[in-house]
């Protein structure tokens, strides 16, 4: 039985929390390494940072390679793929591209020692957006980071570009982009539509600063121009409707991903007209809980699917709250406090992104939903965050 320990609510007020575990999901879902056959699943997977480097811990974070390279195996372990360098890396907050080039090339050659599935992300994160940047500067960068993921044999994610929102006169730049690296890309990628809510820097992607109707039809204007290089769409943009909406304006063939950490479970299950794969921030932090309920759906037990993913949400909603971009803390948190690695540092300092009222409700919700493997190894993990607030047993 683990200890309990004295966690705050708003206002100052301590309580006495014991966890209570009732899933073993960790465990579980180790017995059962079979691949997913009804939905690709990829997690967007975490970084930690060298807590012994001596370097500005703000802008020359150097990585934690023994603790990074772990985990994804961990998630190649329980069946996931892993979607490399994404935001969840903290990809263009702590995270630059020359540091992506060596997680990438480690991660890749990672994968294939397991039979890892993996897919990366490539963006435009090495150009600063500015008045002097043009259209061409955004396919030359474009083109040089994709060009390196495909050299290193990986398929490739195309993320949003900041520097193409800044510099796009409307839609039809995004159409030029889009258009000239599909037609050099040598295999299938995956677009990613990320929203605002996980970068204000991309406010009004697509060229549509306030109709994301309209935004998705340019969009699919891009993908049925070139269905032939798409092999699917993420969308995060945290509106169900909307995912379901373009899902069924699809070509046929190309996939969606669901990208959305508040609404995933109903997404992934689908309904009569299709449903979505899953590459998702979220199945860092839940792996467990998602590829048992993966198989659960796998198998045609709906009733077991909803079971395990019904109470990830509370945490995932909790751990994805505004301001949603700093959703890596909670996710690096999980690791932390199951672990996975020894410390909690983030690039960039981001451990410091949420408040210690945030990282016990996270504590809470984490124990409620099965996902501490270890309840005894969390509370003893636990204890020194909430020292550092003042909180003392």
């Amino acid at each position: 039985m683990a200890k309990s320990l004295l966690l705050p609510r708003a206002g100052g007020q301590l309580y006495e929390y014991t966890p209570v575990q009732t899933i073993l999901f960790e465990k579980l879902a180790k017995l059962t390494q079979l691949p997913f056959t009804g939905r690709i699943a990829f997690s967007a997977a975490h970084v930690v940072c060298d807590p012994f480097a001596d370097a500005d811990p703000l802008h020359h974070a150097p990585i934690d390679w023994n603790s990074t390279l772990a985990y994804r195996h961990h998630l190649w372990s329980l069946g996931l793929g892993v979607a490399e360098a994404m935001d969840t890396a903290q990809r263009g907050m702590g995270l630059d591209w020359n540091s992506s080039k060596e997680l990438i090339r480690a991660s890749i050659s990672e994968a294939r020692s397991v039979g890892g599935k993996i897919a990366c992300g490539a963006g435009t994160d090495h150009l600063l957006p500015g008045p002097s940047v043009t259209i061409a500067d955004v396919e030359a960068a474009y083109e040089e980071q994709v060009g390196f993921i495909e050299g290193e044999g990986g398929q490739v994610i195309l993320m949003a570009s900041r520097a193409l929102a800044a510099c796009a006169k409307g839609p039809e730049d995004y159409e030029r982009v889009y258009g000239r690296i599909l037609g050099q890309v040598k295999q299938p990628v995956i677009l990613h539509w990320l929203g605002d809510m996980f970068d204000p820097a991309l406010a009004g992607y697509w060229g549509c600063k306030h109709d994301l109707d309209e935004a998705m039809e340019v969009c699919l204007r891009i993908i049925r121009a070139h269905a032939d290089k798409v092999d699917g769409i993420k969308i995060s943009l945290l509106d169900a409707d909307k995912e379901i909406k373009m899902r069924r304006l699809l070509p046929e063939g190309v996939k969606m991903y669901t990208g959305d950490d508040f609404n995933y479970p109903e997404l992934i299950k689908g309904d009569e007209q299709g449903y979505s794969h899953a590459l998702l921030g979220i199945f860092d932090a839940i792996a467990p809980a998602a590829a048992q309920a993966l198989h659960a759906l796998d198998r045609g037990d709906l009733t077991g699917y909803d079971s395990i993913m019904e109470p990830t949400v509370a945490l995932s909603r909790h751990i994805f709250r505004k301001p949603t971009y700093a959703y890596k803390t909670g996710i690096v948190f999980i690791a932390y406090l199951n672990g996975h690695q020894p410390h909690f540092r983030m690039i960039g300092g981001a451990e410091g992104w949420r408040s210690i009222l945030h990282l016990a409700e996270l504590f809470v919700l984490a124990d409620r939903a099965g996902l501490l493997a270890d309840p005894e190894l969390a509370v003893q993990r636990m204890k020194p965050v909430l020292a550092l607030a003042g909180i003392q047993p």
